[in-house]
């Protein structure tokens, strides 16, 4: 596999070519998703669940992504790593930036934050100083607290139309990517076609330009709580690389997510 950038990416949207992306937080994963056709990993704040045992993703540290960031970069020099910026870690430009700066010498490619136009000016200072970012609409997760719970964002005409709004400003400013998350696949769509850098779904139908899945949830170990969006690729597959080319294999050819994964 040729190094992924985001020129790569890029051409991926332009060519209808699906995008495929899981979480990891070590080396071994890395390496293993590198081997089987995985594009992008994203080292999530979803850690703070699926390894540190929390109800959601709030204690989460800079230092936390960082360490974990590095992790995955020694599996793997050729992946197109993200890095989460973790819960008020980018409350100020200056911090932002700060922050941002810590986890691309962790060795990210790109830094993601939740919310919307509010980010304009940290993601114009992040960009105007070599940081790439990625931008993260609908459910985001560490506003669990917002939103009373993890529930489905977008489904009311107003707040459809605002998501639309956000995607624009986030582009604007110079986010380069866009994670869509626990939205109506019709939004999706919307949203895709309403801007011109690649949208990753998680929980938002297959219109999306790529997919992606907490790791845990693709091999089914999630603790308690399988997501309506996830599918066992394991259980199908009866090994881990099989499943991790099955899950590439589905999101190329838009088999996976099927109608059964998706939000109306």
């Amino acid at each position: 596999m040729s190094k992924i950038t985001v020129s790569t990416l890029n051409k991926m949207k332009a060519e209808n070519n699906k995008i495929t992306a899981l979480t990891a937080y070590d080396a071994s994963f890395a390496k293993l998703f590198h081997d089987n056709g995985v594009d992008v990993i994203l080292v999530g704040d979803s850690l703070g669940m699926v390894l540190q045992g929390g109800d959601d993703t709030l204690g989460v540290t800079n230092q936390d992504i960082a360490y974990h960031t590095r992790c995955v970069r020694g599996g793997s020099r050729e992946l197109f790593v993200i890095a989460d910026m973790p819960f008020m870690s980018y409350s100020s430009v200056s911090d932002t930036c700060k922050n941002a700066a810590e986890l691309m010498r962790a060795g990210a490619n790109m830094v993601k934050l939740e919310g919307g136009e509010w980010l304009y000016d940290s993601i114009k200072s992040l960009t105007q100083q070599g940081i790439p970012v990625c931008g993260h609409l609908g459910l985001t997760p560490q506003s669990v607290h917002v939103f009373g719970g993890f529930k489905i964002q977008g489904r009311e005409d107003d707040k459809a139309q605002k998501m639309i709004d956000d995607a624009k400003a986030l582009e604007a400013a110079g986010a380069q990517l866009l994670v869509l998350e626990c939205i109506p696949s019709a939004l999706a769509k919307r949203i895709t076609d309403a801007v011109t850098i690649p949208t990753i779904g998680i929980g938002a139908g297959n219109v999306t330009d790529g997919q992606i899945l907490v790791m845990h949830d693709l091999v089914g170990i999630s603790a308690g709580y399988i997501p309506k969006f996830s599918k066992n690729f394991l259980l199908e597959t009866g090994n881990m690389p099989d499943a991790v080319k099955k899950y590439c294999t589905d999101v190329k050819s838009g088999a996976f997510p099927s109608a059964e994964h998706e939000f109306k």
